[in-house]
């Protein structure tokens, strides 16, 4: 398992455009792949449901834990996203 710790960056936070984004990406990849907010509270990335219950404003940090033959991709992959705040500025 790889993990790393991020933070949303985009104006308008976790909001539907960038889930589901962040969710298709994500469901490109082998790799069980979790997102934790500050409180410990977990989603599945690959899922837009769960995601969107994080509640994840600007600023907010998360952690992405991979676990899986792509793993490394995977989050790397994903930090990419949010490193360019989904092209929203």
């Amino acid at each position: 398992m790889m993990a790393r710790q991020l933070t949303i960056q985009n104006e308008q936070g976790f909001h539907v455009r960038p889930a589901q984004i962040f969710v298709d990406k994500a469901s490109e990849f082998e790799a069980t792949i979790k997102i934790k907010n500050a409180n410990g509270d977990e989603a599945d990335a690959k899922s837009m449901l769960e995601l969107m219950t994080l509640g994840l404003a600007k600023g907010a940090e998360i952690t992405i834990e991979a676990d899986g033959p792509d793993q490394q991709e995977a989050i790397d992959r994903l930090a990419e996203l949010i490193e360019s705040k989904f092209g929203e500025d």
